[in-house]
C-alpha cells in the first residue's frame, strides 16, 4: 500500500464536518437512528444548510441565520455537532480500517515474498558451502594437505634439504702414488640430501607415495627416485605394497635419515644395505601392531644406477635393458621386530632379526670376460662390490674396497664371480626417558664361483641422552626411531631452549676375509645435536678413526690409507615437513 492512501484517511478524519461542497445541501438527522439525510422524512429534524462557497455573502449569511433559527426552534446546536461529529467518525474509523487491514495484507505479502527469498538465498549458501567443502585445505607440520569431505581421497607434499660441512682436522694417510689423486679426506660443504616427494590416499584403503632425490644419480633422471610405491592397507595392521621402496633390512637402515642420531649411518649399514641401494623395485607385505612388527619382500633391482656397488646389468652401469644386457638379480628378504618389555612409549626394549638372499647377475662378454670390468682389479659394470668410509658427510671416499667381486675371464685360473649373497642382523635398542642404548650385528656372505666361506661383518653401539628430558620416539609401521619433538620450541625472547642431545658411539667393520681384502676399520664418534623444533635439527659430530688396515688390499686408493690417522669435524643443518 501507498502512503498517500493512509494520509487520505487521514486527512477525511481531520476535515470531517468542514463544509466544502460547491452548492447549499440541507442535511437531516434521524432522532432515533442519528443517521443523516439528504431530504426531509418522518422523526427527521433539519440539521442545517451547507451554502455554496460562490454565494454572496450576505445570501449566506441570510440563509444561514434562517437555517440557525430554525434548527434552534427545534433542537440544540450541540445535540447536532456531536450527531455530525458521531456520523462522520464512524465513516473515517471505517475508512482507517480498511486501509490498515490493505496494509497489513501488504505487509504480509511482502513478508512472505521475502522469506521465500531468503530461504531460497540461505539454501544457495549451503550448496556453495558444501561445495567448497568437499574439499578440505590445512597445513599441517608446514605442508599443504587436501583432504577431501568424505574422507575418501588425501593428498599432500613432503620434502627435505640437509646442508652439511666437514673439516678434517687430522688427515694423516701414506703419500699417493704414480698418478693416483692424494690420500686424503677433503673439507668442505655439500647439500647431502634435497627431497621432494608427495603422498596421499585414496578410496580410504589405497595410499601412495613418489620421492625424487636430486643429490642422488649423478645426473641420471633414474636414479633419483626413492620411493615410488602403491599401499594396499588390507586391515589396519596388514598392508601389501608394489612398487620401489626401502628393504626390509636393519635398524637403522628402517629409520629414516630425518631422525638419525648421527649425521651418517655406522659403517656396516651403510656398506651391506645403503651403498649398494636399500630401495629396490619389488613387492612387500607388512605386519604392525604397537608391540610386533615384520615386513617381507621380494624385489628386483634398484631404479636407476647408483654406483658402482650395484648390481649392473650392462656394461653402461645403468638398466636401460638392452639386448644382452642379461636377466635383472633378484632378492627375498625380510625382518621381525618386536618389543618384548615395554611400560610406556618412553621405557620400553626393542629387539629384531633381519634376513635377505639376494641372487647377482655377473653377465660376461663374447670374448669371455666380465661385462664392464676394465681389469682384474674390477670396476663398473657386471658384478658387485662392497664399500666403506669413516662416517664423513662430505668426502665420502671408500677408504674401504672389497673391488669387484666378479674378475677375471670365463674359465681361466683364478677367475671369480659372485653369484649371490647372504645378509643376517641382529638389533638391540633400550629407551629409558631421556636415555637410550642401541646396537646391531650386521653379516654378509658371500657365494659364487672361487668363493668358499667368506664374509663380511660390522657391528656398532651407542648412548645418547636428552639433557632437556625428552625421550627417542617410535616409529610403529617400521619399528623404528621417529621424529623428536621437544617439549619446548625454540622460541629467542621465551623461555623455550628446544631439545638438545649428548650422544657417543663404536662402530667396527671387517671386510678382509679368505680372498677378499676389503680391508678393516674402527672408529669413534661424538654428537651434540640440537632440536629448536620439531623439524629443524642442527647435528654436530666429531669422528675419530682409531685403526684402518688396508694392507693387504690390491686397489691403491684403498691401500693408501693403511694406517691412517683421521679426524673431523661434522655439521648438518635440517629442515623437513
Amino acid at each position: 500500500m501507498k502512503l498517500s492512501k493512509l494520509t487520505l484517511a487521514i486527512t477525511a478524519v481531520l476535515g470531517a464536518g468542514v463544509a466544502t461542497g460547491a452548492s447549499a445541501i440541507d442535511l437531516y438527522v434521524d432522532t432515533k437512528t442519528e443517521q443523516i439525510y439528504a431530504k426531509p422524512g418522518p422523526g427527521r429534524v433539519h440539521m442545517g444548510s451547507f451554502v455554496k462557497e460562490d454565494a454572496p455573502a450576505k445570501a449566506a449569511d441570510k440563509t444561514a441565520g434562517a437555517s440557525t433559527n430554525k434548527a434552534a426552534e427545534k433542537k440544540p446546536d450541540e445535540t447536532a455537532d456531536k450527531t455530525a461529529d458521531k456520523t462522520a467518525n464512524a465513516a473515517t474509523d471505517q475508512t482507517v480500517a480498511t486501509e490498515l487491514s490493505n496494509v497489513r495484507r501488504d505487509i504480509e505479502l511482502k513478508s512472505k515474498m521475502m522469506g521465500a527469498r531468503l530461504t531460497s538465498d540461505i539454501a544457495s549458501l549451503d550448496e556453495r558451502v558444501k561445495e567448497t567443502e568437499k574439499v578440505h585445505i590445512a597445513f599441517h607440520d608446514g605442508a599443504p594437505h587436501f583432504v577431501s569431505k568424505d574422507g575418501n581421497f588425501t593428498f599432500a607434499v613432503n620434502g627435505r634439504i640437509q646442508a652439511g660441512s666437514q673439516y678434517n682436522f687430522i688427515n694423516d694417510a701414506l703419500p699417493a702414488t704414480g698418478n693416483n689423486l692424494p690420500n686424503e679426506l677433503n673439507s668442505g660443504v655439500t647439500i647431502r640430501r634435497v627431497r621432494l616427494g608427495v603422498e596421499g590416499s585414496f578410496f580410504r584403503i589405497w595410499d601412495y607415495k613418489f620421492e625424487y632425490d636430486f643429490s642422488r644419480g649423478n645426473g641420471s633422471v633414474e636414479s633419483g627416485i626413492t620411493d615410488a610405491f602403491v599401499r594396499l592397507n588390507v586391515t589396519n595392521p596388514f598392508s601389501v605394497k608394489v612398487g620401489s621402496f626401502k628393504e626390509p633390512f636393519s635398524l637403522e637402515e628402517a629409520t629414516s635419515n630425518r631422525y638419525l642420531t648421527f649425521i651418517e649411518r655406522h659403517m656396516s649399514v651403510n656398506a651391506f644395505v645403503d651403498n649398494p641401494n636399500t630401495y629396490k623395485t619389488g613387492i612387500g607385505a607388512n605386519y604392525a601392531v604397537p608391540r610386533f612388527q615384520t615386513g617381507i619382500a621380494f624385489q628386483t633391482e634398484p631404479v636407476g644406477a647408483w654406483s658402482s656397488a650395484s648390481t649392473t646389468v650392462n656394461v653402461a652401469g645403468n638398466n636401460s635393458r638392452n639386448n644382452g644386457a642379461g636377466d635383472q638379480s633378484w632378492e627375498g628378504i625380510g625382518r621381525i621386530t618386536g618389543r618384548p618389555w615395554m611400560e610406556d612409549e618412553t621405557r620400553f626394549l626393542h629387539v629384531g632379526i633381519s634376513a635377505g638372499h639376494t641372487a647377482v647377475n655377473t653377465q660376461y662378454t663374447a670374448s669371455g670376460r666380465v661385462a664392464g670390468t676394465p681389469s682384474a682389479q674390477g670396476g663398473p659394470g657386471g658384478g658387485m662390490a662392497f664399500f666403506a668410509f669413516p662416517g664423513t658427510n662430505v668426502d665420502r671416499t671408500s677408504v674401504l674396497n672389497t673391488g669387484n667381486l666378479s674378475i677375471g675371464e670365463r674359465g681361466e685360473p683364478g677367475s671369480r664371480r659372485i653369484d649371490s649373497y647372504d645378509r643376517f642382523g641382529a638389533e638391540g635398542w633400550l629407551v629409558h626417558g631421556p636415555f637410550s642404548v642401541q646396537t646391531e650385528y650386521l653379516r654378509t656372505n658371500i657365494n659364487g664361483l672361487g668363493y668358499s666361506g667368506e664374509h663380511l661383518t660390522g657391528y656398532y653401539g651407542y648412548v645418547s641422552y636428552f639433557l632437556t628430558g625428552e625421550s627417542r620416539t617410535y616409529h610403529v609401521r617400521n619399528g623404528a626411531a621417529n621424529r623428536i619433538r621437544p617439549k619446548q620450541n625454540f622460541q629467542l625472547n621465551g623461555p623455550g631452549w628446544g631439545a638438545w642431545e649428548v650422544a657417543a658411539g663404536y662402530d667396527y667393520i671387517d671386510m678382509n676375509s679368505g680372498v677378499i681384502k676389503g680391508g678393516q676399520a674402527d672408529m669413534v664418534r661424538f654428537g651434540l645435536n640440537w632440536y629448536p623444533h620439531s623439524h629443524v635439527r642442527i647435528l654436530n659430530n666429531i669422528i675419530h678413526v682409531l685403526d684402518i688396515n688396508t694392507a693387504r688390499s690390491t686397489i691403491p686408493r684403498t691401500a693408501g690409507f693403511h694406517n691412517a690417522d683421521l679426524s673431523a669435524f661434522l655439521t648438518q643443518v635440517q629442515v623437513d615437513f
